[in-house]
């Protein structure tokens, strides 16, 4: 909202007329001093106060205006919308557009970046942490369950191949979201490797595990591989255990 510049004989007067014109209470208003009344030689030539007032500001609107200008400098048509919980100081925020690609971005890396900037115009002058989630068209859900399916498909590779692998760069979102759905897995375990943002999970066999007469039996895992869209002549002659035994390359490999 912009300022709303008023004059009267004294600040005190100044600030009643400012709430007077914008029909609110005075813990709800902020004003800035122009100039103070002065008295003339002799009560003679006196000088009125000038003082400029407007509303508080809460946290949602300076998302939303922050975003707006962001926007518009991208030239992205887009509205948002915010649902602000106090008491948790949790702000969730969910742009609306038609072609939203733009500000998801290569592996949601706009997405995240929107996210931080957010956080930091939130947090500058902030009494207590207020967390961040920016999203649009449901991508933070959808790139969970992608991230899900890939993290069993890797955990299935290792216990078939007994071998270790590293997945890309993620950021710690994500990789907790490879440890969660991996971390009561009875043959695999995780944990990260190198530095920001290049940091990774690797997922590899447990210890227990690794001894000489260790077999995995498929059939005692309750996940079973994809398959991909390879056409089904491809898997023609085998039985249903090496069927099992194919895994959708694509994401594994």
């Amino acid at each position: 909202m912009d300022w709303l510049e008023i004059t009267a004989k004294t600040v005190d007067e100044a600030i009643t007329e400012a709430l007077i014109k914008l029909q609110t209470t005075s813990d709800r208003i902020e004003y800035e001093v122009i100039e103070k009344e002065s008295s003339g030689f002799l009560g003679l030539f006196n000088k009125p106060a000038k003082i400029k007032a407007r509303m508080k500001q809460g946290v949602d609107y300076a998302a939303k205006d922050f975003l707006n200008k962001v926007f518009k400098a991208m030239e992205v048509k887009a509205t948002v919308d915010i649902n602000y919980n106090e008491e948790e100081s949790f702000m969730d925020i969910n742009v609306l557009g038609e072609d939203m690609g733009v500000l998801i971005g290569k592996r949601g890396q706009t997405l995240d970046s929107l996210q931080y900037l957010v956080s930091l115009v939130l947090n500058k002058d902030s009494d207590k942490y207020i967390k961040v989630k920016l999203d649009t068209e449901n991508y933070r859900q959808r790139r969970k369950e992608t991230l899900e399916n890939l993290g069993k498909n890797i955990a299935f590779k290792v216990k078939r191949t007994k071998k270790s692998v590293a997945l890309e760069p993620m950021n710690p979102y994500e990789r907790r979201i490879i440890h969660s759905v991996l971390q009561n897995d009875k043959y695999v375990e995780t944990h990260s490797e190198g530095e920001e943002p290049f940091r990774r999970v690797v997922v590899t066999l447990k210890k227990s595990t690794q001894t000489k007469d260790y077999k995995y039996n498929n059939h005692s895992s309750n996940y079973k591989p994809q398959y991909g869209n390879k056409p089904k002549k491809e898997y023609s002659g085998y039985t249903h255990k090496q069927r099992e035994d194919v895994v959708k390359t694509s994401e594994l490999e």
